[in-house]
């Protein structure tokens, strides 16, 4: 795209206009600039309620994915890129899945992670070539997350997933963007002109990261990772996250920490059967059978006991 066409494209997006509510903010001092950044930032939310249908919508097909075996995949540049990697990088953790079941991929690389990789959203194909490199099948979900609609990087990996016969899901922050038009599904909370203009880490960025929140953290519930609202499926690799598994269990069960300790060891740290173990008076081997039967859902379990 040459300089003229890329600045008509531009001055089209919701994004890229000045906001008439912070014409003045580089005279204000350091309290009213804040003020006046946070009025904004409210308006995040209520963008969000908006997509809300389309939003549950990925969440079927991401859920319905991972229960055939198919992994999710976030692809974007710059800020983008940056917050699908976060996101993706928080559910094994998390959730006790596999590194490989939720990816973050960034144009330019991981050093682009840290250091800004200038041209490497322009590429039509590098993104095409990203999916082709982590073996991206028409059993996987691509979540192409771009503030503009527009990045080529981001336009290429949707074109390339629909070719081969994979769902795409589109997150923009600008409406009828390219992505929108071409994605299975188009999530875009229109959060209006950023405080500081094209400044799309802004409320763009605020906008998108609650979005993947809501991606993960309701594809994971639909997939049996919560009992009641409390992380089961925590994964115990440190002293807070082993902490928190036993206070998950004291929580569920109104059990003492010394209880919940003993039956996480006695679960192999698996806070699940833990807490099936004392709900039910069954034991770990029995509760790891009727876990597997009820897949992975504790409270289908509880209620088959």
């Amino acid at each position: 795209m040459t300089n003229d066409a890329l600045l008509s494209a531009l001055s089209h997006l919701v994004s890229e206009t000045r906001n008439p509510d912070t014409m003045d903010i580089d005279t204000l001092n350091s309290f009213d600039v804040v003020s006046r950044l946070n009025q904004q930032d409210k308006l995040v939310p209520l963008a969000i309620e908006q997509e809300l249908p389309n939003i549950a919508h990925a969440v079927d097909i991401i859920t319905n994915a991972f229960k055939q075996g198919g992994r999710l995949v976030y692809l974007g540049a710059g800020t983008s890129g940056r917050l699908g990697v976060l996101d993706a990088v928080e559910c094994p953790p998390t959730f006790s899945v596999s590194d490989d079941m939720v990816i973050g991929l960034i144009a330019g690389g991981k050093e682009a992670m840290f250091k800004a990789q200038e041209g490497a959203e322009d590429s039509l194909v590098l993104g095409e070539e990203e999916l082709k490199r982590i073996r991206f099948s028409d059993k996987d979900v691509l979540v192409g997350i771009a503030a503009s609609g527009r990045t080529p990087y981001v336009i290429g990996a949707i074109d390339y997933a629909n070719r081969i016969g994979a769902k795409s899901i589109a997150l923009s922050c600008n409406p009828d963007s390219p992505i929108a038009e071409i994605a299975h599904v188009a999530i875009s909370p229109v959060v209006g002109p950023e405080a500081l203009t094209g400044s799309t880490r802004l409320k763009s960025g605020t906008a998108q990261k609650l979005v993947l929140n809501m991606l993960t953290t309701a594809s994971m519930i639909g997939l049996g990772k919560s009992y009641q609202n409390l992380m089961v499926d925590v994964k115990a690799t440190n002293k807070k996250l082993e902490a928190r598994a036993a206070r998950i269990v004291m929580q569920a069960t109104d059990c003492s920490e010394k209880e919940a300790k003993n039956l996480l060891e006695h679960s192999h740290n698996n806070a699940k059967a833990a807490i099936l173990m004392h709900l039910t008076g069954i034991s770990f081997q029995e509760a790891d059978e009727k876990l597997r039967d009820a897949e992975g859902y504790l409270r289908r379990a509880i209620s088959e006991e």
